[in-house]
């Protein structure tokens, strides 16, 4: 099982971190070691003092696919919950800053809070899909699957050009603006509309 992260998926967040909007969608990787275990909290790591919270809707493969036509690409995910992109901000300016590149900051271990997955057939427009996030009981960042840059069934498409997506596999589909900074002691809560599907404390 793999994690394909999608970066700069809103125009405001690329904005608020005075990035390019993409012509074309970036994509990442995370190992599977990025998963946080049921019920258990996010320890506070001690390679990082600049911790980011992304919160984004994210997509389970149903079925393996490679060179999947954007027409038929919905039928390649069943599955739809919100999870947290994790960046050690600090580490990703400086590998930036030497023109490195930045697993370091993305794929570490826990990096992908993730919460329980609902039926696609749920939700009653997926293209209309609104999500949040609460940082100690205060909402922090609100989108909506509208304002995406690209859409899930595109995304699904341009990846499945580079990388075979296969069965379980999970697509994080980029974040909007109001990313921030996690603190110990921390108590997330993340939902799509007013249903809560992840809970999460940081310790």
């Amino acid at each position: 099982m793999k994690i394909v992260c999608i970066g700069r998926n809103y125009v405001d967040h690329a904005r608020e971190l005075k990035n390019p909007v993409p012509s074309k969608p970036v994509f990442f990787m995370k190992p599977d070691t990025a998963l946080i275990q049921k019920h258990n909290p996010f320890f506070y790591p001690g390679f990082s003092a600049d911790i980011q919270y992304e919160t984004e809707l994210v997509l389970k493969i149903c079925k393996n696919g490679r060179h999947i036509e954007e027409r038929f690409a919905h039928k390649y995910y069943d599955q739809i919950s919100v999870g947290l992109d994790l960046t050690a901000r600090d580490l990703q300016s400086e590998c930036k800053k030497k023109g490195l590149p930045w697993e370091i900051a993305k794929a570490f271990d826990n990096s992908a809070p993730l919460g329980e997955f609902i039926e696609i057939s749920e939700i009653e427009d997926i293209n209309h899909i609104n999500f949040s996030l609460k940082i100690n009981g205060e909402e922090v960042q609100r989108g909506n699957s509208c304002d995406m840059i690209f859409s899930f069934d595109y995304i699904i498409s341009y990846v499945s050009q580079f990388v075979t997506l296969k069965l379980g596999d999970l697509i994080f589909t980029g974040t909007p603006a109001g990313v921030g900074p996690i603190k110990i002691n921390d108590h997330f809560e993340a939902y799509i509309e007013n249903q809560k599907l992840l809970d999460l404390k940081v310790k």
